[in-house]
């Protein structure tokens, strides 16, 4: 049954605001009314649906405050949007400060009966939840949505050892865009960026945060490429870029590096690249291996949070042991010298991704989840 749905999201690169902002797009082609309630406009929202409305939260600062008001001036958006509307269900991507805000507009709104569903995507447990001070309200977020999910077990799990709950979470995993994520190849590309024929790419994507991990990247491909040929791709920007640039320098591998920067869509840089690594300390999913995998590049990532539970070892991609940089360097350089294998984990991982991941089933598994939350208020 069509639905009116308002959807709390971040509206920037991170993995949230992307897999919220693909969500709300499926959810109009299958005749959903989708209202995005934000601070600007998603990125990846860039082809016009008549079903998909944005509503902007613009804050003004008063003098007497020494922040300005977001959450507030969100939740009164939410508040509006629902009578405006006549919303049916308010979908949160992170339990701070979208399922807060969506539990305060909702009760603030004129129209009653209105589901909130809340999306745990990772930073709002394993980053923020580690603040004592802020447990209350990301408890206050779940406990108040009338269904919580989270984006892998690993995270439903950490959740509920973080806050010391009991919470019942379902666990609904990320996909990604068919349409822009699927095997290919771009020589062109290869050839601008100068790479050899006979030169393995591996790729990192990130936003170069700590947790990322960004010396051990450096380090694996520093042994792994001593006596082959293969280039290092660093996509993305963050912190850690200095320290990144001067780290290279020390291992002596700077000149092997190309810094593409931060770009928006990376479906072409993954075309040009034969092996993906991450090997982050904190994942609670890691949707850039799945993208990875839809264009046909395996992956080697370390065994933190969810990625086990995107990659299968040996079949899809291989997993180490986190910060056991010897280990991914070995596996890297096994991926280098037989392509062969490659081949083989990519194909694989294709068919793994279409199998397990596919965005049709991930979307009819949320559109369930809002018919169980509405009917509860129906037959109230």
């Amino acid at each position: 049954m069509k639905k009116a749905i308002g959807i709390l999201c971040y509206p920037s690169v991170g993995g949230s605001g992307v897999v919220a902002t693909e969500l709300g797009m499926k959810l109009a082609d299958r005749g959903h009314d989708v209202h995005f309630i934000t601070s600007s406009i998603p990125f990846r929202l860039t082809e016009y649906r008549p079903n998909i409305t944005v509503h902007l939260v613009e804050v003004n600062q008063y003098s007497v405050f020494k922040y300005p008001p977001y959450d507030i001036t969100l939740a009164s958006k939410v508040a509006e949007v629902i009578d405006l509307f006549d919303l049916d269900i308010i979908h949160a991507h992170y339990a701070v400060p979208h399922a807060v805000c969506a539990e305060l507009g909702r009760n603030m709104a004129k129209k009653k009966g209105v589901g909130v569903v809340t999306t745990l995507h990772g930073t709002d447990i394993t980053v923020i939840g580690q603040d004592l001070e802020m447990q209350p309200a990301i408890r206050y977020g779940i406990e108040s949505s009338d269904a919580v999910t989270a984006v892998s077990e690993s995270l439903a799990l950490e959740t509920n050892m973080t806050l010391n709950g009991h919470y019942l979470i379902d666990v609904i995993p990320n996909s990604i865009d068919e349409s822009v994520y699927y095997p290919m190849r771009d020589e062109r590309l290869k050839r601008h960026y100068g790479i050899e024929p006979d030169e393995t790419v591996v790729i990192h994507i990130s936003n170069f945060r700590p947790v990322k991990r960004i010396d051990d990247t450096l380090a694996a491909f520093a042994i792994a490429s001593n006596d082959r040929a293969m280039r290092l791709l660093l996509v993305g920007d963050g912190p850690e870029m200095g320290q990144t640039r001067r780290r290279a320098k020390e291992l002596g591998i700077y000149d092997k590096i190309i810094f593409a920067g931060k770009q928006e869509h990376v479906a072409q840089l993954l075309a040009i690249s034969d092996i993906h690594l991450l090997l982050s300390e904190k994942e609670a999913f890691g949707l850039v291996v799945l993208e990875a995998m839809a264009v046909g590049v395996p992956s080697v990532v370390s065994s933190a949070g969810g990625l086990p539970e995107v990659i299968q070892d040996g079949k899809t991609g291989f997993i180490v042991p986190t910060y056991d940089v010897k280990a991914a360097a070995e596996r890297i350089g096994r991926l280098a010298d037989d392509p062969l294998l490659r081949e083989e984990l990519a194909e694989e991982g294709i068919r793994d991704t279409r199998r397990r991941f596919d965005s049709n089933q991930v979307v009819r598994a949320y559109e369930l989840l809002y018919e169980r939350v509405c009917a509860r208020y129906e037959n109230a």
